[in-house]
């Protein structure tokens, strides 16, 4: 069975004066919540299984996901307190049945071929393969070297860069391998976990030049309500 970790936990600061009263990935785009368009992505790729990882004003996500995916089709875990990015990987992992998972953002839409980044991890036995989407002139994120090979040897600060990767917060995880590294119960997945496994044959970045939305700001939330009509 095919499986995704979404990851639904966050509190969304920068987004709640223009969404106050609901996490992030339920804010409605032309009166449909957000995650509604990540899941239908995932399931037309071919993912039969979700485990969403929840936190902040976890009912309201809890009650969309009874009401529209069927009882043997996800699995949910709650944050008692805020565990981090990794912390909330680690503990979605202990709900997965199989060694490589897809690790996506409930925030976050980019419309991946899932089969050929699944392809391409296994082909590279990568305990982390990341997505990385080709971006111009962005200062929103930070960007991401590779090598020729693939490998990824760098991550950098937020900084104006003319053309480059960014982390495009998908990603496919060997849970074994994973789990082997012992990290604390909270932990950031980006600081703890990907800048300090650069350089050593566990990290590869996937270009994919696919359509990709994060509405963690009013400006792109109000651009996605364009684009996914």
């Amino acid at each position: 069975m095919t499986e995704a970790i979404i990851l639904a936990g966050g509190l969304g600061t920068r987004l709640q004066q223009t969404v106050p009263h609901l996490p992030k990935c339920m804010a409605p785009i032309n009166g449909k919540p957000f995650l509604s368009f990540v899941i239908h992505h995932l399931q037309n790729q071919g993912i039969e299984k979700f485990i969403f990882s929840l936190g902040y004003k976890h009912e309201y996500i809890t009650q969309f996901i009874h009401e529209n995916l069927s009882e043997n089709s996800f699995e949910i875990v709650i944050e008692n307190e805020p565990l981090g990015t990794g912390g909330a990987i680690q503990f979605a992992c202990t709900k997965a049945s199989t060694d490589n998972v897809l690790i996506t953002n409930g925030d976050t839409l980019y419309k991946i071929n899932y089969r050929a980044f699944h392809e391409f991890h296994l082909q590279t036995h990568a305990t982390c393969s990341i997505c990385l989407k080709p971006m111009q002139n962005f200062s929103r994120y930070g960007a991401v070297n590779i090598n020729p090979q693939n490998e990824v040897i760098a991550f950098h600060e937020k900084n104006f860069t003319p053309q480059g990767y960014i982390n495009g917060g998908v990603y496919m995880l060997h849970i074994p391998k994973f789990l082997q590294l012992s990290f604390l119960e909270k932990f950031s997945f980006e600081k703890e976990f990907l800048e300090k496994h650069t350089n050593n044959h566990e990290l590869f970045g996937f270009v994919q030049d696919a359509y990709f939305i994060d509405i963690g700001i009013p400006e792109d939330y109000a651009k996605a309500q364009i684009e996914l009509k």
